[in-house]
């Protein structure tokens, strides 16, 4: 058999291996949009600044400043977090019981139980505020 002969296996061979390949290393590295962001910060509401302290405090090391994402954690500051598809009651349940990867190629996110509800509820407001003030708003969700 010569060369010629198995051309169109071996194209079909080499996109097939493309294609696995793609796949396997979207579940290996991180994605671009989970790259650190640039994040405009408005002028905060009392409730959202208090929000800012206990993020600081609880949330910065995997999120970020201001919510822009490290390589430890998903900026939250991203489309995919706007109300329609993340209501702020994910946001609570992710604190209180953690979360398992669904969006990014992070690890899960364990459950933060030092963190109150009512700081959840204050981060919440935070991280609403930065999202608005760099273009993000409710979309419906579509699945």
């Amino acid at each position: 058999m010569k060369l010629k002969d198995n051309i169109p296996a071996l194209a079909v061979s080499a996109f097939l291996l493309l294609g696995v390949g793609m796949v396997v290393s979207r579940f290996i590295t991180p994605s671009a949009d989970a790259v650190p962001m640039v994040v405009k910060v408005p002028d905060l509401t009392p409730t959202a600044q208090s929000g800012k302290r206990a993020f600081d405090d609880n949330c910065v090391a995997c999120h970020g400043t201001n919510g822009a994402g490290t390589d430890q954690g998903p900026p939250l500051v991203h489309d995919i977090y706007n109300p329609g598809h993340h209501a702020d009651v994910s946001f609570l349940a992710a604190v209180q019981r953690g979360v398992p990867r669904h969006h990014w190629n992070f690890g899960d996110m364990q459950a933060q139980p030092q963190v109150s509800r009512r700081q959840i509820e204050v981060i919440v407001r935070y991280v609403r505020e930065l999202q608005e003030a760099n273009g993000i708003f409710y979309k419906p969700h579509k699945m």
